[in-house]
């Protein structure tokens, strides 16, 4: 029974009748609703948010309310199945530089990529500021690869490949906080490199150079990643400091 209502307020919430953000019906309305046991229908709210669809508040001003499913959510039960199979952060970017310049062929073959071409040049600028620091470099230049994702202009590659990136961005952070600690976080001269590599990536989205910015963004990953992987890391979502 509980199965059962799960199923139908899960159709709610995914067909938009119930939106982001929205409250569910106090509990006893939905006991009456369903006509199932307050038993069950605790149950069914558990399930739900399990798949991290609700949150339910607890304490004197309790409830539940909607929570739409996004990259990031499906980032953490992808990142879960992977460190429960041991996956190495080696092969999370092995995957990583097989979509990620997929999506970038995507951007430069779109016939509107005029905003995410802006979009991309100032934080590329903002990553240029950012030479000689370190962990906040590192996120602005995954912020750069987000947005070629976010806007490469198909939604099965956006939340595929938005998970995926979400998953490496905090095994990247985390690596920069360890290389920054230990001294061994890369000189101003190699993030140049990063930046001359993104500038150039752009200008050829820019231009709808579809080959072409597959195979920068591709060697580009291939000299960036290293790293990362050469920790020889397993993937950990549920670690500290994620």
């Amino acid at each position: 029974m509980a199965d059962l209502v799960a199923q139908r307020l899960r159709e709610r919430i995914i067909n938009g009748t119930l939106q982001d953000g929205d409250d569910l019906p106090r509990e006893a309305d939905l006991v009456a609703e369903f006509g199932v046991s307050r038993p069950s229908m605790r149950e069914a709210l558990r399930i739900l948010e399990t798949e991290g669809i609700i949150q339910i508040r607890r304490g004197r001003i309790g409830g539940a309310s909607v929570r739409l499913p996004t990259e990031k959510s499906a980032a953490y039960h992808l990142g879960l199945v992977l460190q429960s199979r041991n996956v190495m952060a080696g092969d999370v970017a092995g995957a990583r530089a097989v979509l990620e310049p997929a999506c970038a062929g995507l951007a430069a073959g779109r016939k509107h990529r005029t905003k995410l071409t802006r979009k991309l040049d100032k934080l590329v600028d903002e990553s240029e500021g950012l030479v000689g620091s370190s962990v906040e470099f590192t996120a602005s230049a995954l912020r750069f690869h987000e947005a070629i994702v976010e806007g490469c202009g198909n939604h099965t590659m956006i939340v595929l490949t938005g998970a995926l990136e979400a998953v490496w961005s905090t095994q990247e952070r985390r690596w920069a906080r360890r290389a920054t600690s230990s001294g061994e976080y890369p000189d101003p001269e190699r993030q140049r490199g990063v930046i001359a590599a993104h500038r150039r990536i752009v200008e050829l989205i820019r231009a709808g150079d579809v080959d072409g910015v597959v195979r920068v963004m591709r060697r580009h990953l291939s000299d960036s990643q290293v790293y990362v992987t050469s920790s020889s890391d397993r993937i950990d979502v549920i670690g500290p400091g994620g």
